[in-house]
């Protein structure tokens, strides 16, 4: 079980930028989503990727960042440029329970301490959406490029010169 935790989002200013976390994290293997803030319009976005492309996938918003630390059961990894590099502490936490922690705004400091791996993807500033994609393909050692999405109505075709979509609901290929 893997699951994403996002703290600090700003519906007015984060909406796309937690979109796209919520996004990598389902395509790149997670099982699911929490967001400290409530916001039910990323909730309806990302549960209609989920239920048009496949797979389970949860989506929680409006839940204190606190309780989902204290009630989760595996290893808390926070994602930051100030922690552990990632090759370094990527085989401690493999194939474990996980929660990934990624913040939007200045994260609070007491969230370095409830961490159990404080964990850099470099030590430069860039975007979280990409650190926990690389956390994400640094943990599943690029198998999660090989699942498979049950229930999924639409399917991409590889296609190397445009868009081939299989729409199992209208029985048709784009």
């Amino acid at each position: 079980m893997l699951k994403v935790l996002r703290i600090g989002h700003r519906p007015s200013r984060d909406k796309r930028i937690t979109t796209h976390v919520a996004l990598v994290a389902r395509a790149l293997g997670a099982d699911g989503i929490i967001i400290s803030t409530r916001d039910q319009e990323i909730e309806k976005t990302v549960r209609s990727v989920a239920s048009r492309f496949g797979g389970k996938f949860e989506i929680d918003t409006g839940v204190s960042w606190k309780q989902a630390l204290k009630e989760w059961k595996g290893i808390k990894v926070h994602l930051t440029m100030y922690g552990v590099p990632i090759d370094e502490a990527i085989e401690d936490i493999r194939g474990k329970d996980v929660m990934v922690i990624v913040g939007a705004e200045k994260v609070p400091a007491d969230l370095y301490h409830l961490a159990d791996h404080n964990i850099s993807v470099g030590s430069q500033p860039h975007s979280e959406v990409a650190a926990l994609a690389i956390f994400l393909d640094r943990y599943y050692e690029g198998k999660e490029f090989d699942r498979c999405f049950d229930n999924a109505r639409l399917r991409i075709i590889p296609n190397p010169r445009g868009k081939s979509i299989v729409d199992s609901g209208k029985n048709e290929t784009r």
